[in-house]
């Protein structure tokens, strides 16, 4: 890497990223994602004189005068043909709500795929939907999908992050019913559920209606053109004028909670249970939008435990923290205005808050935000250049962040964000700015970091006091068939963002990967076929080679939604003083062979590095999973997890996780889901130098009943124990239990 010795870390981190902006435009211009070449269609869309009943039966005279609107293009797996079957959407409005109907004609509606599930949950099922661009800017839309028995579905889609976040619910009604020929499809969603301009005049947004088709592959219909390659999505949507007078309300509303809690737990097999009694937590959420441009939420005293267990992962040969993704409400509505290039921000760290503020935004071409939370505990991720782990401090702290983004144009968006923790003898902080430039195949991408840290003592770092930079940056060239990036870090050892997920520092990498797709004509077993790949090489700080790697994958998408993945690596890795070469081969495959079945699996073979021993060996894995719907309602997931690796003329470690879940949804509303999760891993002690456990086991298991009267308004109630064994507990035994209730209701004042 070139060294400028005049510049220090922050000069040159920005000096890169005015290269980066000011080189753009020199690469060639053609047709612009947010100009598209095909010609947009303009709908003007009626005032209803009558409200309608959401029942799924298109029988009410506000679709009499509604605006028609055919989904008349297949543009996966074909490219813009004619759809096969007609789908027609409709669309109107009243003073309070907008009205939108579907009529999806079928052929055999018996092969429909469609089934009773959890709300965001119906991505494999057959379902039509819209995206709504309520301010036509090309930034942000919401997406609203329902499958033919009135599951619903909602999103947010960020343009510049390319992301569609579910974890955003808006309270809207659906309806669905299957006919002879068809399903038909009702919507009403509230004005005050959406955001858009105040203004006294005609409000003109972008949208787009599509529906989703799945049989022997997934078809996508859509009411309107999507070129291959186009890297906006929202640039392509269609436009719908009216919404006269329509207002949003007073968009407040106020969601007490209560949580019960009982837990026990016990010390040994014939020990006797011991808990600290019945633990009851009154709380409450208040989310205020003064304008359409601003979301304020509130929380005191918030119930974040968990409803949903997190997906069982094997932490045995690895020397870095797992990441387990967010599922608390009060952080994930909004999270796509945090994201940025590295991870800054990863909410999880705010362990246990006692109340948290955020405010959230959007004014023309800015968008902002920031959280301020007080933490009961302090969980820290504390990296290195070979691994990293988690720790904690037995004190609380104060979380503040913060996010601002402005696009400058079409192509081109600059952003900060700043980070800062404190506690006693504790304090964290981070800052920097991003950049980002997207036009036609080319997007251009970097950021810079700068931390400050100090830690207590206790802690036992190396440490107490660092500081360091961080550097991103990254080119990518995406085309219909072609596709190239490169990528540089450059992450200094004294580097710590405390509350996000950075988990290796003290490095520098670069990478530099292609690929290339090919479109199989109409009618072929095969869709698609893909090769992709890339060559890496990272150094430690100090100069020492950590790894050089290269990997390569192909793949294809058939028929019964087949998907099927062939790779290999080769890598050299230094580890515990030394180098260690490594080599193996993957293969992937995913496939629905009948409408209620899906099924797949991960193997990986080859020369594997055992860490703990600093040894390679002969590693195999394997990772079938299988989902089965049975009947109407009842979901069974299955994930299992086969690791074992071989040297020496023995096996050094087998291990196994199962993950199991098994739903029976009743109605749209109500659920039951029972979770089985459960670990063993042997070791031979004999071929280990350090001491081993030679044998570990552990269980756990949770019944939860769920009542949703809408996403915020829900009863759940649920059982839950987990038991372990070892070399010193020689039989499993259970060894926690606990009961869960917990109740929310979302109160919306007139």
């Amino acid at each position: 890497m070139p060294v400028m010795p005049s510049c220090g870390p922050l000069r040159r981190a920005l000096l890169s990223l005015a290269v980066l902006v000011a080189a753009t435009p020199t690469f060639a211009q053609t047709a612009s994602p947010a100009a598209p070449a095909t010609q947009t269609v303009v709908r003007d869309i009626p005032r209803a004189t009558s409200e309608i009943v959401v029942d799924g039966v298109l029988d009410d005279a506000a679709w009499t005068t509604a605006t028609p609107i055919d989904l008349a293009f297949e543009v996966t797996p074909n490219d813009n043909t004619p759809a096969p079957v007609k789908t027609t959407a409709r669309m109107a409005y009243t003073d309070d709500a907008l009205l939108i109907a579907f009529h999806a004609e079928d052929p055999d509606p018996s092969k429909l795929r469609a089934f009773l599930r959890d709300r965001d949950a119906l991505y494999s099922d057959d379902f039509v939907g819209v995206m709504l661009d309520t301010f036509d800017d090309q930034r942000r839309a919401y997406e609203f999908f329902v499958n033919p028995f009135g599951v619903q579905a909602d999103l947010i889609k960020e343009e510049s992050t390319n992301t569609e976040d579910d974890s955003w619910d808006g309270l809207w009604e659906s309806a669905a019913k299957v006919t002879e020929h068809s399903y038909d499809v009702e919507i009403r969603i509230p004005f005050a559920t959406l955001r858009f301009r105040d203004t006294d005049g005609t409000r003109r947004w972008g949208a787009t209606f599509l529906r989703i088709r799945p049989r022997d592959f997934r078809y996508q219909y859509f009411s309107n053109r999507v070129e291959r390659g186009s890297k906006c999505l929202t640039c392509t949507f269609d436009k719908v004028d009216g919404f006269v007078g329509v207002k949003q309300g007073k968009n407040l509303e106020i969601t007490p909670t209560l949580t019960m809690l009982h837990a026990e737990e016990r010390a040994g097999p014939r020990a006797p249970w011991t808990n600290e009694g019945t633990d009851f937590e009154p709380g409450v959420d208040v989310a205020w939008a003064p304008s359409p441009n601003l979301t304020l939420n509130a929380t005191l005293n918030p119930d974040f435990s968990q409803v949903e267990t997190d997906q069982a992962q094997l932490d045995l040969n690895t020397s870095f923290a797992l990441f387990f993704p967010e599922k608390r409400p009060f952080f994930l509505e909004g999270a796509d205005y945090f994201t940025t290039p590295l991870q800054v921000l990863y909410t999880r760290q705010i362990a246990d808050p006692d109340g948290g503020l955020r405010v959230t935004g959007r004014n023309g071409g800015q968008a902002y935000g920031a959280i301020l939370a007080r933490d009961a505990t302090t969980q820290l991720l504390v990296p290195g250049p070979l691994g990293s782990s988690f720790r904690f401090l037995e004190q609380s702290a104060d979380d503040f962040v913060g996010r601002y983004r402005y696009d400058l144009d079409a192509y081109t968006s600059v952003g900060a964000i700043a980070t800062y923790r404190s506690g006693e003898g504790y304090r964290n902080s981070v800052g920097g700015v991003d950049a980002r430039y997207q036009k036609d195949e080319h997007t251009l991408i970097g950021q810079w970091l700068g931390s400050d840290s100090v830690y207590p003592d206790g802690l036992a770092l190396r440490d107490t006091a660092p500081k360091g930079d961080a550097l991103f940056l990254k080119y990518n060239y995406s085309s219909r068939n072609w596709r190239f990036n490169a990528q540089h870090y450059d992450v200094d050892d004294g580097f710590r963002a405390d509350l996000g997920f950075i988990t290796q520092v003290g490095y520098d990498k670069q990478l530099l990967g292609g690929g290339r797709t090919w479109f199989l004509p109409k009618g072929s077993t095969v869709s698609r076929i893909e090769f992709n790949g890339d060559w890496d090489i990272t150094h430690r700080f100090d100069g020492q080679l950590l790894e050089r790697e290269i990997e390569g994958y192909l793949s294809a998408r058939a028929s019964h939604q087949g998907y099927y993945e062939l790779g290999g690596l080769t890598r050299s890795r230094f580890w515990n003083g030394q180098m260690f070469d490594e080599k193996w081969g993957t293969f992937y495959f995913e496939v629905v062979p009948v409408s209620a079945i899906k099924v797949g699996s991960f193997f990986k073979d080859g020369q594997a590095l055992d860490l703990l021993a600093s040894k390679t060996g002969d590693l195999f894995d394997v990772e079938p999973f299988v989902e089965l719907d049975i009947g109407r309602g009842i979901n069974l997931n299955v994930n299992y997890t086969l690791q074992r690796l071989r040297r020496d003329g023995g096996t050094a470690f087998d291990a196994r996780v199962l993950d199991g879940r098994l739903s029976w949804q009743f109605d749209p509303r109500q659920r039951v889901r029972l979770s089985v999760q459960s670990s063993d891993i042997d070791r031979d002690a004999a071929l280990y130098d350090v001491p081993v456990l030679r044998h570990s086991s552990d269980v756990a298991a949770q019944l939860l009943y769920s009542y949703k009267l809408n996403p915020r308004s829900a009863l759940y109630a649920g059982y839950s124990e987990g038991g372990f064994e070892d070399d010193e507990v020689r039989e499993m035994f259970t060894n926690t239990r606990s009961l869960f209730l917990k109740i929310s209701y979302a109160w919306q004042p007139g």
